[in-house]
């Protein structure tokens, strides 16, 4: 399940967020954790959102989709195309494209925005060095992740994975 090169991610903090933390779990269990739909529904939602439905086709070109839900109500669906799986080390997707590398237009609402995501999982002494990069077109997009609460939500939903990971 790997493609046969990348090119290197480059951070760019104009365009790019970065959540990085080493985690005490081994990095076998947070990628199952991003890989498998039933995980996926139990942890990838910051509190008190819930994702109720996770469907994945763990392949490039392959769909990661969700459906995640507000505590008024509110009811969210991301798709998104995966372009990168190495197991236990990187998991690449994109909200620019759909499934088969289909391009998507950009959203019309004012709170929307594409990205693309990098999971990168790497060992360590005390678990796993977790890397989350989100990746977007512009400034204007970037800060719209960023006030929308990138670094809190990614992080409380990466504190719920590794809560979760220790259960397995």
């Amino acid at each position: 399940m790997t493609t046969a090169s990348r090119p290197p991610t480059t951070f760019d903090p104009a365009l790019d967020l970065v959540l990085e933390r080493v985690v005490d779990v081994p990095r076998e269990l947070v990628w199952a954790a991003w890989t498998r739909p039933d995980l996926i529904e139990r942890w990838f939602t910051p509190a008190p959102w819930r994702t109720t439905d996770c469907r994945i086709d763990l392949r490039p070109g392959g769909s990661f989709f969700t459906v995640m839900r507000g505590p008024a109500g509110e009811v969210v669906e991301n798709e998104g195309c995966y372009l990168e799986i190495v197991p236990n080390e990187r998991l690449v997707w994109t909200s620019a494209l759909a499934p088969g590398f289909r391009p998507r237009a950009q959203p019309e609402d004012a709170a929307g925005f594409l990205f693309t995501a990098v999971i990168a999982l790497e060992p360590h002494v005390e678990g796993t060095r977790y890397t989350a990069t989100g990746i977007h077109t512009d400034a204007e997009s970037r800060k719209k992740h960023a006030d929308m609460g990138f670094h809190a939500g990614w992080g409380k939903a990466l504190d719920q994975l590794v809560a979760l990971a220790k259960t397995l």
